[in-house]
């Protein structure tokens, strides 16, 4: 998944108008803030491989801290408690957490069985969405047409910078979705990390700005 994610953090909004835009985003795609990172510290591994699936050629080998269903209900938790511990916001805390848990959901949806259940466990689960360009396109098509309609039934614009900037981080994410990672083969999985780690580095602090030019709809 890819806009799949961001549509659940848009969704969020409606459900948490307290809670950033900026953080239900970084809750969204949190285990993909993690799993970089720990690749980049070769804790955790996947290969490219062209045609693995219709949708990216990644090989997804070794993620149990990052992408295992009991770690990411730990992460869900810490984030949690993080956005408590600084927003004192009970509710706002609950919804960020199944928005983090929400990612091994739709992971386990998209990916082939990779997704391990705990970190030295041997079973591993997934639906395999990704083996179908078309099945893809139109379950996160869907999912992403109705996170944006939700987002913008329950916010509203305080000025022109509150719908450019939404827009423009809608469009940019529909730019870099539509032709896929399949479009051409990543240099290295290094390369892959860093890219990873850098698009977040972009939408985490753009969607906080959005979030301060938008207000919840009473």
């Amino acid at each position: 998944m890819f806009i799949g994610h961001f549509a659940v953090a848009f969704a969020a909004k409606k459900a948490a108008p307290r809670v950033s835009l900026g953080t239900l985003v970084l809750a969204a795609v949190f285990l993909d803030a993690v799993w970089p990172v720990l690749v980049l510290l070769g804790v955790e591994r996947f290969r490219i491989v062209p045609g693995f699936t219709a949708i990216n050629p990644f090989d997804f080998t070794y993620y149990p801290w990052s992408h295992s269903l009991l770690m990411t209900l730990v992460w869900a938790v810490a984030f949690a408690l993080v956005y408590f511990a600084a927003s004192r916001d009970r509710g706002g805390a609950v919804w960020v957490a199944i928005v983090v848990a929400s990612h091994w959901l739709l992971d386990f949806v998209g990916h082939r069985p990779d997704m391990p259940l705990y970190p030295g466990g041997g079973e591993k689960l997934g639906l395999g969405l990704w083996q179908s360009i078309p099945a893809t396109f139109a379950v996160e098509g869907v999912m992403f047409a109705a996170g944006i309609a939700l987002y913008v039934e329950a916010t509203r614009s305080t000025d022109r910078i509150g719908s450019i900037a939404w827009w423009a981080f809608v469009v940019l994410l529909l730019a870099l979705y539509i032709p896929g990672p399949w479009a051409s083969r990543p240099p290295s999985e290094s390369a892959v990390a860093v890219f990873g780690i850098i698009a977040l580095l972009i939408f985490g602090p753009w969607a906080y700005w959005i979030d301060r030019h938008r207000e919840p709809v009473a």
